[in-house]
């Protein structure tokens, strides 16, 4: 079997990884093999068992993860006032699947969202709160942001002539003057501070939550050492009013921070609208309101 489809993603399912496993981990081999409820793009997950997950990238610009998080995801766990992945095994490409792949114990939670969390407001500083500590991690050796990364932890700027296309293709859609304001803001604003760790994706999909709160933070393939602005963007994705306050209060970070950050939401946002205008309304709706409150946070803080 070899990866066919041009996303990458329909040589992946639940026969390969049990063959997979039943090669290079026969002690797992007897164990059940099932898809994951809520799936990412990046990989596929797979629960072994009732204790394991097996994740599997779907295509090259994402397996350099693999070495990443096995390398790094024990380091900076003990540090983590929540849950992280715990890798308990590497595998090698073979059954046609051309990647490195890797086994971690099962971490119960259902991803976040404002109906599953208690207190929005406490919510948000405890975020806040994970990514303090992820950014008081040692970052001797840390993988500087990059490819690997997919320039997160870098400069928005990588995403200049993107976010450039994206606007034109947008105009009479959004506001494109006020966008590029801040836009504009986001890229003349350097960072003179020390490299600390960020995770890359913060984002609900990537919160696990049980009993209204904060149980575990999962997928570190965009993770590295650089400008933690990226680590932001949830401020706007799943913030809003006291619990956004809350969370800009508890992070802290500098007025340029915030202005990258913005970038960030700003840049996501419109590439999602133009992706999905004519084919997901309630989509487009979401990333509408996010550019809106992007523009209106730049126009208070600018």
């Amino acid at each position: 079997m070899v990866l066919t489809s041009s996303d990458g993603r329909a040589g992946i399912d639940a026969a390969l990884v049990k063959r997979l496993i039943a090669a290079q981990f026969p002690q797992w081999s007897g164990l059940p093999v099932v898809p994951v409820e809520v799936d990412g793009w990046d990989n596929r997950t797979y629960r072994l068992g009732e204790d394991m997950a097996v994740r599997l990238p779907t295509a090259a610009g994402y397996a350099p993860a693999v070495d990443k998080e096995c390398d790094w995801l024990p380091r900076l766990a003990p540090s983590l006032p929540v849950a992280i992945p715990s890798v308990l095994a590497k595998g090698a490409p073979g059954e046609g699947y051309p990647f490195s792949w890797s086994v971690r114990s099962w971490l119960d939670g259902q991803t976040a969202s404002p109906e599953r969390v208690g207190d929005l407001t406490q919510f948000a500083t405890v975020v806040a709160e994970f990514l303090l500590a992820l950014q008081r991690c040692d970052t001797t050796g840390g993988p500087l942001a990059g490819t690997h990364s997919w320039y997160r932890g870098a400069s928005p700027a990588h995403y200049d002539d993107e976010t450039r296309r994206c606007l034109a293709a947008l105009t009479g859609r959004i506001d494109t003057a006020r966008a590029i304001k801040v836009w504009d803001a986001a890229l003349s604003v350097e960072r003179h501070k020390a490299s600390v760790w960020f995770h890359g994706d913060i984002a609900p999909g990537n919160l696990l939550v049980a009993g209204g709160k904060l149980t575990a933070v999962i997928d570190f393939g965009t993770s590295g050492v650089g400008d933690p602005a990226c680590d932001l963007v949830i401020a706007w994705t799943m913030f809003f009013g006291d619990s956004r306050d809350a969370f800009r209060y508890k992070v802290g970070q500098d007025h340029g921070t915030w202005a990258r950050a913005r970038g960030w939401a700003l840049w996501k946002a419109l590439l999602t609208l133009v992706e999905c205008t004519d084919t997901d309304e309630q989509r487009a709706s979401t990333n509408l309101r996010v550019i809106n409150e992007v523009i209106a946070d730049h126009e208070r803080f600018a």
